[in-house]
């Protein structure tokens, strides 16, 4: 995909991932460096409601990304992201 075509879709992405910050689904996000593709950092109690957000993502409805939902299970954090996972 040209560069160009990402950077004219992204304040659409942008505004989208914003919704999903508000929503709380969302904890970080941003590109890869250089600039490749990105990493979304999302929480849900499912794959499937990941998969429905990114379904929804301007960069996925006018094919300008493709994604790969890697699912983890954290068990050692640093102490301000308690109130993200809790308590390690």
């Amino acid at each position: 995909m040209p560069l160009e075509k990402v950077v004219e879709v992204t304040p659409e992405h942008r505004a989208y991932l914003k919704e999903q910050y508000d929503a709380g689904r969302l904890i970080f996000s941003g590109p890869r460096v250089p600039r490749t593709a990105g990493v979304l950092f999302a929480r849900a109690d499912d794959v499937s409601s990941i998969n429905e957000m990114i379904a929804n993502d301007p960069f996925k409805t006018k094919g300008i990304g493709e994604y790969e939902v890697i699912e983890i299970a954290p068990v050692m954090w640093v102490e301000e992201l308690n109130k993200i996972f809790g308590n390690a």
